[in-house]
C-alpha cells in the first residue's frame, strides 16, 4: 500500500467543507475541487457569479495533491514533439499561454498570501547517453527564440548534454489549492466535500447536476475532473489514461541544487526536485508511466523508482510514495471549452502531466467564455475541435489498445478458485455463475466483493496491487475496494455482489 503524497503530509489542518444535502440554484456548478475547479471558482466569483464547487472527496487531494508541484512553460512531451505537429506560431502561443498561467498562480500566491513555498526556479533538461532529444529541443528553442543556456561543467548529475531554462517555478500544489479555496468569497462561492456527482443533464436553459442527496440547478456546469464524467466518447477516444508514481526521501546533504531536473536515463524520463519545509529536506523523483490498469505489477513500478533514487543520490529513508494520473491528448493540446457547440457544459481535459498550468489556464478561458468575453487562446484549445491529421496515429494506437482490452474481457474465463485462495490484503477476479466479480480479501479475513465490470463502459477492471484499487484499462476509471469511484469518467460505483 502506498504512503501519502509528500504534499498531503503538510496539510495538517485542511478546511472542512460540508456535504451538499439539499437542492440549490447557482450560476455555475463546478464538478471537482482541484486546481482547475478552485481557480475557476475564484475567477468566476470575483466577476460576480454565484458558484458551487462539488468535490467527491476532499478539496485538492485528488490529482492536484498527487502532482509534482513543478510549473514550467514548455510541455511534458517537449517542444520538439509539438513542433512536429504545429507551426512555429502555434508553439509560441502555447508557450505564452502557459507563461500567463504561471504568472496567474504567482499573482494568486501574492494577492492571497498563500503559504505554499512558491519559488522561481530553473528547469534543466539532460540526457545520460543519447543526445537526440536535447539536440532536437535546442533546435526548436532557437527557432522560436526561447532563451536557454548550456549546462555548467559542475552540473551535479551524470549527463552528456543538457540545457537550462530560467524563471520556471515550484510550489506545494495542495497547500496552494487549500489556500486559494480558503480565500474565496463565501457569499458568492459555496464548497461541498464528500459530494460525488452521479449524472449531469444539459437542458435548453439550464444544467441539472445530480448528487446522491441533492440537485444543483445551474446556468452552466464545468467538468473540472481531469477527464469529463460520463460517456463523452469524443474525448475519451482521443485521450490515453496513464499513471505514474512519485517517491520522496529525506536528504542526507544540504548541498542539493535547486531547480526542476528532467533527466533521460536509458530513454526514460525522470522528474527530480528537492523540497524543504518545517526544517525537513526531501528529494523527490517522479516517473515510471504506464497505461492505467495495464501494469503487470504496479508495485514493481514503485520499487523501480525507489531503486533509481537510491542508486543515484545520497538519500536517507523513503518517507513518501504516491501515484498520479494523467490523460494524454492525441494531438498534444488539451481540450478546453464548451463540450459541444451550444452546450451549457464546459470541459477541461487532456492536460497530460501539465495539469497545474493547464488547469489554471482552463479556468480563465472557461470563465471568459461564460462571461461571453473574448480570450485569445480559446481557439487554440477549442474543446470541440477535430484534428484528424495531427492526432491520427495516436488516435489509432489508443483505440486499438482499448479494443484489445475489450476482447481480452470477452475471452476471460475466470480462475474459478475458492475465495480462500486469495490471501489477506490481496485480490482477484473470480467467475461465479457466469458472472465476473472482483474480490478483495481484508486483513481480518473478510471479503469485499463487487462487480468486475467498470460502470463507465463495462470493461473489466484490473487489480492495482500497490494502491489497492480496481483500475479500468480502457478509459482510466478507478475504484476502491468497496467499489466507490476514485477517479475517471465513471459516475457510479461498482455494484456490490454477494457470493453464496
Amino acid at each position: 500500500m502506498l504512503k501519502q503524497s509528500l504534499w498531503s503530509s503538510f496539510a495538517t489542518a485542511p478546511a472542512q467543507y460540508p456535504k451538499l444535502e439539499g437542492d440549490i440554484a447557482v450560476d455555475v456548478a463546478i464538478i471537482g475541487g482541484g486546481i482547475t475547479g478552485i481557480t475557476a471558482a475564484q475567477v468566476l466569483s470575483e466577476r460576480g457569479f454565484k458558484v458551487a464547487v462539488l468535490e467527491a472527496r476532499s478539496i485538492g487531494h485528488g490529482t492536484t495533491g498527487h502532482s509534482t508541484g513543478n510549473l514550467y512553460i514548455i510541455i511534458d512531451e517537449l517542444l520538439s514533439s509539438l513542433k512536429a505537429k504545429y507551426d512555429k506560431g502555434v508553439v509560441k502561443r502555447v508557450l505564452q499561454s502557459r507563461k500567463d498561467a504561471l504568472e496567474k498562480i504567482e499573482q494568486n500566491v501574492r494577492n492571497f498570501q498563500i503559504d505554499c513555498d512558491f519559488s522561481r526556479q530553473p528547469l534543466f533538461l539532460y540526457e545520460d547517453a543519447n543526445n537526440m532529444k536535447i539536440l532536437e529541443e535546442r533546435k526548436v528553442a532557437e527557432e522560436i527564440d526561447l532563451a536557454f543556456t548550456e549546462l555548467a561543467e559542475d552540473f551535479p548529475f551524470e549527463q552528456d548534454m543538457g540545457i537550462r531554462l530560467e524563471n520556471q517555478a515550484q510550489f506545494n500544489p495542495l497547500l496552494y489549492v487549500l489556500g486559494l479555496a480558503d480565500a474565496l468569497d463565501e457569499e458568492r462561492c459555496s464548497i461541498y466535500e464528500n459530494t460525488p456527482v452521479r449524472s449531469v443533464e444539459d437542458q435548453e436553459d439550464r444544467v441539472l447536476v445530480y448528487t446522491d442527496d441533492a440537485i444543483v440547478a445551474a446556468k452552466y456546469a464545468i467538468h473540472a475532473t481531469h477527464t469529463p464524467k460520463g460517456l463523452e466518447l469524443q474525448y475519451h477516444t482521443t485521450l490515453g489514461p496513464y499513471r505514474e508514481y512519485g517517491v520522496a526521501a529525506r536528504l542526507e546533504s544540504n548541498s542539493y541544487p535547486q531547480g526542476i531536473f528532467w533527466g533521460y536515463y536509458n530513454n526514460q524520463k525522470y522528474s527530480i526536485r528537492s523540497y524543504s519545509r518545517g526544517g525537513e529536506k526531501y528529494l523527490i523523483a517522479v516517473g515510471s508511466p504506464h497505461k492505467v490498469g495495464q501494469a503487470e505489477s504496479n508495485r514493481k513500478h514503485v520499487e523501480e523508482l525507489v531503486a533509481f533514487l537510491q542508486e543515484r543520490f545520497i538519500v536517507g529513508q523513503i518517507t513518501h510514495t504516491w501515484g498520479g494520473q494523467n490523460y494524454k491528448p492525441a494531438d498534444l493540446l488539451p481540450f478546453i471549452g464548451r463540450k459541444e457547440k451550444n452546450s451549457r457544459e464546459f470541459v477541461a481535459t487532456g492536460f497530460s502531466t501539465d495539469g497545474l498550468i493547464y488547469g489554471t489556464l482552463a479556468a480563465v478561458i472557461i470563465a471568459d467564455k461564460i462571461e461571453d468575453k473574448f480570450n485569445r487562446y480559446e481557439d487554440l484549445y477549442e474543446a470541440a475541435r477535430h484534428e484528424p491529421v495531427k492526432s491520427a496515429k495516436k488516435f489509432v494506437k489508443e483505440n486499438a489498445n482499448v479494443a484489445a482490452e475489450f476482447l481480452k474481457d470477452l475471452s476471460f474465463k475466470g480462475d474459478d478458485k475458492d475465495l480462500e485462495g486469495i490471501a489477506p490484503g490481496e485480490a482477484g477476479i473470480v467467475t461465479r455463475n457466469g458472472e465476473k466479480v472482483a474480490v478483495y480479501r481484508e486483513e481480518n479475513g473478510g471479503y469485499k466483493i463487487v462487480s468486475a465490470l467498470c460502470t463507465h463502459m463495462a470493461c473489466m477492471v484490473s487489480w492495482n496491487n500497490v494502491e489497492e484499487s480496481w483500475d479500468c484499462p480502457c478509459h482510466g476509471s478507478r475504484f476502491n475496494t468497496s467499489g466507490e469511484v476514485i477517479e475517471g469518467p465513471a459516475f457510479n460505483p461498482l455494484p456490490k455482489k454477494i457470493i453464496e
